[in-house]
């Protein structure tokens, strides 16, 4: 009967469900990884962009600042997709290895069940015939005990059959982990590969960019004149902008300085009229206080008040004024590309974009004025309250002075220079004062 008790005790011990393949299971986080393909698809995306709008600079022969702030649009965002790349292979990593450690922890699992199954066996054979049951059986004192040594024999066979089936599910876990893990190292290999390539295009990008700046700095002279030329065109619009908002300002001071006296001068007359009547003067005004005019900011009415307060809500979230494009020449003081030493002052940024593309307002506002300036072209400028939006190197204009517009509407279309080179100058002024806008347009 010996076999009989020791099986049982390892019976108790093989209806333990394994712990270890179940404690760990952290996997990376899976809207981190959806981020990281988020990130991935706009980063093609752009560069999708920039190779249309460089395959139409680069119809021209002879190379451009426009061909190069592409090839450096390209690259940034390369650099992007390679560091995209290097995250998504991290957490592929930390996958592998929580695989692996699943992998090692079933095959000790699956080892152990069938070592305990083993033992099962052989104490079982010891004792296989019948008349040894029947022996085992009869040899109990009581009929309780001989009633429990019947259970005890169901259920000794019973933990032969979950022992037997939990070898089965511990070895399809184990196929399962296996191929996970095979999967992984074909996503990691594939992914390696993929890196190796988007450096190689970078290291090509690179090239590119050496060739064109090389062949631009032959072109000193030239692009000393387009500087020159495009600083006069800048401190002209510079300008107009300050002319149009001190008079904008001006108009402003002037209106409401006209409407509080009229207000005035019709409560006076009301007052006057109630008195010839002998009757009692008429009650205060309700309307609101005229707001103190001022000579270095629009006085706004109270809609002027809700359209800038409306305006300023919504920083950081404009969309950009062409669908399609990436900022070639950014908000202050930057150095020329080119040039050594040389310095160009820019109070908005530069759009560079493909050829036709139209131009949306990005809020709701009155067109203030449309003018044409030599090296800006035509140029349309947006009132939103004490706000002022500047669209220029304009193609066509498809408002007029005076329209109110409304967020996303269509003004014009971008001009085309002679190089190719298809770019809007786009400015944010506050009263007097010009703002950066990328802070303003919403990140791509």
């Amino acid at each position: 009967m010996v076999g009989f008790y020791s099986a049982d005790a390892q019976q108790k011990k093989t209806t333990r469900t394994p712990s270890k393949t179940t404690s760990k299971t952290k996997k990376a986080p899976v809207k981190s990884k959806a981020q990281l393909e988020r990130e991935k698809n706009a980063n093609l995306k752009r560069i999708q962009e920039a190779n249309r709008i460089l395959a139409q600079t680069a119809q021209k022969k002879q190379a451009s600042l426009g061909q190069l702030n592409v090839i450096k649009e390209k690259i940034t965002v390369q650099k992007g997709v390679i560091k995209n790349i290097s995250s998504e292979i991290v957490y592929l990593n930390k996958d592998l290895r929580t695989t692996e450690e699943k992998v090692a922890d079933t095959q000790m699992d699956l080892e152990r069940l069938k070592k305990e199954y083993a033992r099962l066996i052989y104490a079982a054979s010891k004792t296989a015939n019948s008349y040894n049951k029947l022996m085992f059986l009869f040899a109990s004192d009581s009929f309780n005990q001989m009633m429990r040594r019947m259970r005890y024999l169901r259920q000794y066979t019973e933990a032969r059959k979950e022992q037997a089936a939990a070898i089965e599910a511990t070895q399809q876990n184990l196929s399962q982990h296996l191929n996970t893990l095979t999967s992984q190292k074909k996503q990691k290999k594939s992914l390696l590969n993929v890196q190796l390539s988007e450096n190689k295009n970078l290291l090509s990008m690179h090239d590119q960019q050496d060739q064109v700046i090389q062949q631009l700095s032959m072109q000193e002279q030239t692009l000393k004149q387009e500087v020159e030329q495009r600083e006069q065109a800048v401190r002209q619009l510079d300008r107009l902008i300050a002319n149009i908002v001190r008079e904008e300002i001006a108009r402003a001071a002037r209106a409401a300085e006209a409407a509080a006296k009229a207000r005035a001068a019709r409560e006076a007359a009301a007052a006057a009229a109630a008195a010839a009547a002998g009757k009692p003067a008429p009650a205060p005004s309700t309307a609101k206080a005229p707001v103190k005019t001022s000579t270095s900011r629009v006085t706004l009415t109270p809609e002027g008040e809700i359209v800038s307060s409306n305006f300023a809500g919504n920083k950081g979230r404009f969309a950009w004024p062409v669908e399609r494009g990436f900022i070639s020449q950014r908000f202050g003081r930057q150095a020329h590309p080119v040039l050594k030493g040389v310095y160009v002052q820019n109070n908005g940024v530069n759009i560079q974009t493909g050829a036709n593309e139209k131009v949306r307002a990005i809020f709701g506002g009155k067109v203030l004025t449309i003018q044409t300036i030599p090296g800006m072209n035509n140029i349309v400028m947006v009132q939103h309250g004490e706000y002022f939006t500047i669209y220029a190197k304009l193609r066509t204009v498809n408002v007029t002075e005076g329209q109110e517009i409304s967020a996303k509407q269509t003004i014009g279309s971008v001009y085309t220079d002679a190089e190719g080179t298809s770019e809007l100058q786009f400015q944010i002024w506050k009263n007097q004062a010009n703002l950066n806008p990328e802070g303003w347009l919403i990140r791509k």
